[in-house]
């Protein structure tokens, strides 16, 4: 089973614990996450019971690409996304965005709670696509060129997409649709776990 999921702001990627998490929204038992978002990120989560899949969505060794739009304080530019997809240096090392470009602000519903508003400093938006998934990096890469980022939303991992869901909305697709994934590979990836237990 796979699972795609909007996760509202503020929601805590787990099923347990303190503060609003995951049991709120999707009550199916055994589904875990498929990578993670930050509490305060947005966006496409996706869940599965398939621990095959899972590493085929998670793995840095596979690639998946996953696309964020990106509200910014302050007037970004082209030549900023440029300097994003050429690399820039964090702590953690070196970080480079596969693409970066302006957008117009999206049609996505308000957040709540609202995004703040300095009435002297304009936002703008940009869209960003990686292809690896290290803690925070987006809002990591957005600050070290000048602009934080204020609101983060994921809307693609790979061919998965959020389209039209709404935040706290999910929608649950056929497991062998998974990029990457055929019978002959999942049945011996199947066996290895039989194995193991």
């Amino acid at each position: 089973m796979l699972i795609v999921f909007n996760k509202p702001y503020g929601v805590l990627c787990q099923f347990r614990g303190q503060g609003l998490t995951l049991r709120k929204y999707i009550n199916i038992p055994r589904v875990y996450p498929a990578g993670r978002l930050d509490k305060d990120s947005e966006g496409l989560l996706i869940l599965t019971d398939d621990g095959y899949l899972q590493n085929q969505l998670t793995h840095p060794r596979y690639g998946k690409q996953k696309t964020y739009w990106v509200q910014v304080d302050g007037l970004i530019d082209q030549i900023t996304c440029g300097l994003m997809q050429r690399g820039i240096d964090l702590n953690d090392g070196r970080a480079s965005a596969v693409r970066c470009r302006l957008i117009e602000p999206p049609k996505v519903p308000a957040r709540n709670p609202p995004v703040r508003f300095r009435r002297n400093i304009p936002t703008s938006w940009i869209e960003m696509t990686l292809n690896e998934g290290r803690n925070r990096q987006v809002r990591r890469m957005t600050a070290e060129v000048g602009f934080p980022t204020l609101r983060l939303i994921r809307v693609s991992i790979g061919n998965y997409e959020l389209n039209n869901l709404l935040p706290g909305e999910y929608r649950v697709i056929d497991a062998n649709r998974v990029e990457s994934c055929d019978a002959k590979t999942r049945q011996q990836s199947y066996r290895r776990n039989v194995r193991r237990r």
